[in-house]
């Protein structure tokens, strides 16, 4: 009987937090943390206001859109990307050939986000002829953290991949014809919830 309570103490102490795919524990934190999302957003968290919370208020704004600029905000780059990745995957019939080629090496970034392959999605990124929502997802890749660049060991500012993220939805859903837009929208801020949510 000892014995098993000790084991059952042992595992209790093995169990670990709940994991955040967030910044701040709090969207008035990052806020405070982050002032470029002020620039992007006309409403503004409660100072008691619980991310999820804010994020709901957002959607049922006049502004719903916001809520997809404090989720690219909200969430650590990683999170955010593949959250992106995700969005932009529900619009993949509009994508060329060249973005098709790109959102695979963004997968391949997700699922192995070393320096060789956040570089080579840069390169791509950078010099692409159009900034497609493809594109900016591409280049919040390159921005995502670490050296700059290979033989640039500069730091990236923490507003870099957020925007771009950012703009990679937005522009995802300014494609969508007129009255698919207010769904797809809808489903976009659906997935992002998921991000809000300890797991």
């Amino acid at each position: 009987m000892a014995n098993d309570v000790q084991d059952i103490t042992e595992d209790q102490d093995k169990t670990q937090p709940p994991m955040s795919a967030l910044r701040y524990e709090t969207p008035f934190e990052l806020y405070s943390e982050m002032p470029q999302v002020k620039q992007m957003t006309q409403h503004r968290p409660r100072d008691d206001e619980e991310n999820l919370e804010y994020l709901n208020r957002l959607a049922g704004s006049t502004t719903p859109e916001e809520a997809v600029t404090f989720a690219a905000f909200a969430a650590v780059p990683a999170m955010a990307i593949w959250w992106a990745y995700e969005c932009l995957r529900i619009a993949s019939d509009d994508m060329t050939a060249a973005d098709r080629e790109l959102m695979e090496h963004v997968a391949n970034w997700c699922s192995y986000s070393d320096n060789e392959n956040r570089y080579r999605v840069m390169s791509r990124s950078l010099y692409a002829p159009v900034r497609s929502p493809a594109v900016f997802l591409g280049l919040a890749v390159g921005w995502s953290g670490g050296p700059i660049a290979p033989n640039d060991s500069a730091a990236i500012p923490a507003h870099r991949a957020p925007r771009a993220i950012n703009s990679a939805v937005l522009s995802c859903l300014a494609r969508a014809e007129l009255q698919q837009r207010p769904v797809r929208l809808a489903r976009f801020i659906d997935q992002a919830s998921a991000l809000f949510r300890p797991f």
